[in-house]
């Protein structure tokens, strides 16, 4: 493939360019309408004077006249001009604000379809023999096995920190990772709660985990024996990092922005990694509209500094059995 097809195409640079192109066009014909104001005022002043001369003036009235003529004409012209480029510069701002609405609802999709298979690995692995023989079996090796089988799995899959399996009292059985924390009880956390209130799968907002000092979205669902009682529950630890594969190849012109919020307008993630959990964004309209339950759109609205910009949104919706977490991607391009 040439380097020429590998070139990312900035839209949003584009547009830059065509309203640069439409200012320049305007600060012509403010030029021209300067122009046609000076040579009205020109006319009327000739005008004054071929009336004074009588007789003798009446050519250079004639010339006046024309040349009044030209001007009205030239008003008339920039007038019409002005209208036309207001135009294209509308037209410009609408095709920005739709792209920034496609990067948003595009950003979302492809988190929805990410954390999605995150739903799907934790239902999967529950119902692992090692997993259900840690928490059923009698054998002296069944923690062990369990242990192990947890460990290849964060290993063969990356994207997470720990897998667990926990009783019905929350205390850690058994773990890929962090095997220190067997027997601790886990009973008071909210992740915990949560799935054994629903005895379904369960999905936490992102949060700052003390065990692993990064912030992580834990897949909690429940442990069933063979004869379908729950005898436990098994947890997922997801690396956050990875959704930085989603936002950072985003298509954002250079002077956009990208922000993934949770159902409360907190940042959950943005490109430079800063004021996670701490940023709020719920005072933009489009932030507003999300929230509220739009699913797609844009708004135009100043920033905190003043400067005029362009906000696409687009709010989760899910991506079959995984029905998400209220987030919305926020997009950004300054006009």
């Amino acid at each position: 493939m040439s380097s020429e097809n590998n070139k990312i195409i900035d839209a949003s640079v584009l547009l830059s360019d065509l309203k640069y192109a439409n200012n320049e066009m305007s600060k012509v014909i403010n030029t021209i309408q300067q122009i046609a104001q000076q040579t009205n005022l020109l006319s009327l002043n000739s005008a004054i004077e071929a009336a004074r001369a009588g007789e003798a003036g009446r050519g250079f009235s004639v010339v006046a006249e024309e040349i009044k003529k030209l001007a009205t004409r030239s008003f008339t012209t920039t007038k019409e001009s002005t209208k036309i480029i207001e135009n294209i510069q509308s037209k410009a701002n609408e095709v920005m604000a739709a792209r920034t609405a496609d990067v948003a609802y595009d950003t979302i999709d492809k988190i929805d379809r990410n954390l999605f298979e995150r739903n799907c690995d934790a239902q999967a692995w529950a119902g692992f023999t090692q997993v259900k023989n840690a928490l059923c079996s009698t054998a002296a090796d069944r923690i062990e096995q369990a242990n192990n089988l947890l460990k290849t799995l964060v290993d063969i899959y990356e994207v997470y920190f720990d897998l667990y399996v926990f009783d019905t009292e929350g205390v850690i059985v058994a773990a890929g990772v962090h095997r220190e924390l067997i027997g601790k009880n886990m009973s008071d956390r909210g992740w915990f709660q949560e799935v054994k209130a629903a005895n379904a799968i369960s999905v936490t907002d992102l949060y700052f985990s003390s065990v692993e000092n990064r912030h992580t979205v834990a897949y909690s669902c429940p442990i069933r024996s063979d004869a379908g009682q729950i005898v436990g529950y098994f947890s997922s630890r997801f690396n956050w990092e990875y959704i930085y594969d989603i936002l950072d190849s985003a298509r954002i012109g250079n002077k956009g922005d990208i922000a993934i919020i949770n159902k409360d307008g907190y940042v959950i993630a943005c490109p430079s990694r800063k004021g996670i959990l701490v940023d709020n964004l719920s005072s933009l309209k489009a932030s507003q509209c999300a929230m509220s339950g739009e699913t797609y759109g844009y708004t135009i609205e100043k920033d905190a500094r003043g400067n005029t910009k362009i906000y696409g949104y687009a709010r989760t919706r899910g991506y079959n059995a995984y029905k998400g977490k209220n987030w919305s991607a926020i997009v950004s391009e300054t006009i």
